[in-house]
């Protein structure tokens, strides 16, 4: 189409969403369908959060606020991070966006120039590369192991870092493998990156609630407080606080960066939504308790769901450290055939095959960077799980060799 623009010809839609789409239509037209794709907590938004949202209203908070959020929301924010973290941030280092996903976007829109280098360790979240890409930016990945925990190692960092090299992205817990970096980890990663000033980080820490096994969470600007200048943090309430519809993300990061983000954010979608700040002050600045309960819960889905596919032939559980997901190896299943006799030749297959044969819809590991992989969300009900895994059983039983 002579309209597009040759970049955005090139991106295909987020591969999450479209399947999430897809199980929409299929459970609309009738079909039972499991869906384990997407990201997205199924608990409610907890009460007092909506009852300040309601407030909000009631008071008439219902007006543009200032671009880079309302001083109320920055606040939480501020005191949010020097409470969790130890940091020190005041008003100018901090922005409030669409979604933690619209900062991540503004940030390489406006320190990207064409031909940059973006390091993504893989797996990795499926955004990364089309947002860099979209930036003119080009994704240098660097894949990570079983052995290593899915994390980037500093020799491997070492390796790949050039003059070009703007920014490194760094995802704990990581979404899709789970894997945290411990503080020794981010130390040892810093170590690296205090040798080449020009690199900079792009935490994203959305899921640093969700940490199982009475872990700790670390993020590298508390752990390596020489990178904090260099440092763009981002979180949101998206995930800890089950408010995904709410779309409330933000980052603290260096004066001159926040500058620019907001300055793009002005010309584009302008500021957040009120009533969803004020429910996110809320969140940020109300009693925390309730998160321990779900996240037992959540550890709990993954043990029960581990031990559900322990004794299923060709796959391999990865036991994550947090977020809310499973990252199974599916290679002994490739080469072997559906009853139709097709062949099982790629995890988009083993994807595919579970979805048409059994309505259980998962999300190839190639999207994220890495086959034969498959990753499965835990954020659903025990039944469905049982329900999922008992399916999953019946499809391999179904295959031959």
């Amino acid at each position: 189409m002579a309209l597009l623009n040759q970049i955005i010809s090139t991106i295909k839609p987020s591969a999450t969403l479209a399947l999430g789409q897809k199980v929409l239509e299929m459970k609309a037209a009738g079909e039972d369908v499991i869906g384990l794709a997407g990201g997205e907590p199924n608990f409610p938004t907890p009460k007092f959060i909506c009852d300040a949202a309601i407030q909000a209203i009631q008071a008439g908070q219902t007006k543009y606020t200032a671009v880079d959020g309302t001083p109320e929301l920055k606040q939480a924010i501020i005191d949010k991070f020097s409470k969790d973290h130890g940091l020190a941030c005041k008003p100018h280092n901090i922005i409030v966006g669409t979604g933690a996903k619209q900062l991540l976007y503004n940030a390489f829109m406006v320190t990207l120039n064409p031909g940059d280098e973006v390091i993504v360790p893989a797996p990795y979240w499926v955004s990364y590369p089309p947002m860099v890409q979209c930036a003119q930016g080009h994704s240098v990945f660097v894949p990570t192991s079983e052995a290593a925990g899915f994390k980037l190692r500093p020799r491997a960092l070492s390796k790949v870092i050039t003059k070009k090299t703007k920014w490194l992205c760094l995802n704990s817990p990581s979404n899709p493998t789970g894997a945290v970096y411990s503080v020794d980890e981010l130390k040892a990663l810093g170590e690296v990156l205090a040798q080449y000033p020009h690199v900079h980080v792009i935490s994203d820490d959305i899921y640093e609630k969700l940490i199982f096994d009475g872990q700790s969470f670390a993020t590298i600007a508390q752990v390596c407080p020489h990178l904090q200048d260099r440092v763009l943090t981002i979180n949101g309430v998206s995930k800890a606080y089950a408010m995904t519809g709410w779309r409330i993300g933000y980052a603290a990061g260096p004066v001159g960066l926040i500058k620019a983000m907001k300055t793009l954010q002005s010309q584009s979608t302008s500021s957040a939504n009120s009533i969803a700040q004020a429910a996110s002050a809320a969140a940020l600045n109300g009693d925390q308790s309730f998160l321990t309960s779900w996240v037992q819960k959540y550890q709990s889905r993954r043990d029960l769901m581990m031990r559900n596919m322990a004794d299923i032939p060709g796959l391999k559980v990865c036991k994550p450290s947090g977020a809310f997901y499973l990252w199974v190896n599916c290679q002994g299943l490739l080469g072997k055939k559906t009853p139709a006799g097709t062949a099982l030749e790629t995890d988009m297959d083993v994807a595919d095959y579970l979805l048409d044969s059994v309505k259980v819809a998962v999300m190839p590991g190639s999207a994220f960077g890495m086959g034969p992989y498959l990753r499965f969300s835990i954020a659903v009900s025990q039944e469905n799980l049982d329900k999922a895994a008992e399916r999953f059983r019946g499809a391999v039983a179904r295959l031959s060799s």
